[in-house]
């Protein structure tokens, strides 16, 4: 009954509109009540949200928001494009390969799929536009490329599941997403390249060494973010948490010496900073209470028991939980999902012997696809948005991308090694 209810109410009320985090809350609720008193009820699911957000781990999430903030403002994104169009413009479909690139850069840097979409969007479709680009395929590049930075650290939703999945290394983590975060990039290009022969789009000119060169060194400071943040956690130098409070540091300091920013403007970003860190707490302090409530009624070891009766075949195993997360993915954020259902398959997976880190990066480049589908995906909203086209227009050039990430992640999946070797070099 427990489980009934909490199914039912959930897709009920998501159906209706209601906001995922006010879903998962009142569902959490509705469910506590059949078991124990009102006043209870909601003392417990209370208690579990604060407890969820207790975490000194979870701090990294508002300081690398404000990073992401910061660059979104600084001129960091034009600099990125600027220097990839240099390295690729002059292959087939070259300024798709530019978006493809300054997103897995900027996504990287921002550790934001909405943040990627947005900047490097808003600058690629009008420059996509005037060499002859459709508009609609501009959007489905812009917004496939914008997930990859999830996968390539820092990232907000790696930190998240290591909170969920019990203290997985968020070190092992971040080094874990570099080669299926390229590898996802890879194919977005290859697919891209084929698209932009077939509808004939231009080629532009092939950049000199020294132009090469020199925006490179425009775009050295923000790539050296990156340097400064992994290699810091992964040498030993500071957390993840202390890495996220000296990207804002060093990004505060970038975009006052580029002139992008004043100090007039720091109140605006903190403010967004702010609404977008209250939006993505509430998630997953509700998240936390599903997730408690869930294993309280024994639920994910129910879910382990049934799936390892399906089939004991790693490989059948890992294609049903990939699909559930692909639906999953369809209907709900990606932080709630992370928190739920982590905790559901985490069990599974591990008594068919797959590694944790291993699963993370499954679990993420699965919903990564989800952030592109309707209803709920915001980075399609936001791609559509900045290009100022449909996504009923969009849907087609955006297919033979879809795929080119299925494939990805069908190879993440069934090659443990493309995850692990990274971590294993390094000693996690």
């Amino acid at each position: 009954m427990e489980i009934f209810i909490l199914v039912l109410s959930f897709l009920i009320l998501l159906s209706i509109g209601v906001p995922i985090a006010w879903s998962i809350g009142i569902s959490s609720v509705l469910t506590m009540l059949v078991s124990i008193p009102a006043s209870p009820a909601l003392t417990t699911v209370a208690q579990r949200m604060a407890t969820g957000l207790d975490s000194f781990a979870l701090l990294a999430i508002p300081f690398f928001i404000l990073a992401g903030q910061i660059m979104n403002q600084g001129g960091i994104a034009r600099r990125l494009v600027k220097f990839a169009k240099t390295l690729v413009g002059a292959l087939p479909g070259g300024l798709a390969h530019v978006n493809i690139l300054a997103a897995m850069m900027f996504g990287a840097i921002a550790g934001s799929a909405v943040a990627a979409a947005s900047a490097i969007g808003s600058f690629m479709t009008d420059e996509m536009e005037k060499e002859g680009y459709s508009k609609e395929f501009s959007a489905a590049v812009n917004i496939t490329s914008a997930t990859t930075g999830l996968t390539i650290p820092p990232s907000n939703i790696l930190i998240v599941y290591s909170l969920a999945s019990g203290g997985v290394s968020i070190a092992a983590l971040f080094l874990a997403g570099y080669l299926p975060g390229i590898l996802t990039g890879v194919f977005l290009m290859i697919v891209s390249a084929a698209w932009a022969k077939y509808r004939r789009f231009p080629v532009g000119n092939r950049s000199k060494l020294s132009e090469v060169f020199r925006t490179f060194l425009d775009a050295f400071p923000s790539l050296l973010l990156l340097v400064v943040v992994i290699g810091g956690i992964v040498v030993g130098v500071f957390t993840a948490t202390e890495a996220s409070a000296v990207a804002v540091l060093y990004c505060l300091v970038l975009t006052l010496v580029y002139k992008e920013v004043s100090w007039k403007d720091i109140p605006d970003i903190l403010l967004a900073s702010v609404g977008t860190t209250a939006i993505v707490m509430l998630l997953i302090g509700t998240s936390m209470s599903m997730s408690w409530i869930m294993a309280y009624e024994n639920i994910p070891q129910n879910i382990t028991d049934i799936l390892l009766s399906v089939s004991d075949s790693k490989v059948v195993i890992l294609l049903i939980i990939n699909l559930i997360l692909l639906f999953v993915g369809i209907f709900m954020d990606m932080t709630p999902a992370v928190l739920i259902f982590t905790p559901i398959f985490l069990p599974v997976v591990t008594k068919l012997g797959l590694d944790p880190t291993h699963f993370g990066i499954i679990m993420v480049l699965n919903l990564c696809i989800g952030l592109c589908t309707p209803p709920v995906g915001s980075v399609l909203f936001v791609g559509v948005g900045v290009a100022g086209t449909t996504i009923q227009k969009v849907i087609r050039p955006l297919l033979p991308l879809f795929i080119a990430m299925l494939v990805a992640l069908i190879i993440v999946t069934y090659v443990p090694g493309l995850s692990l070797w990274l971590p294993k070099a390094f000693g996690f």
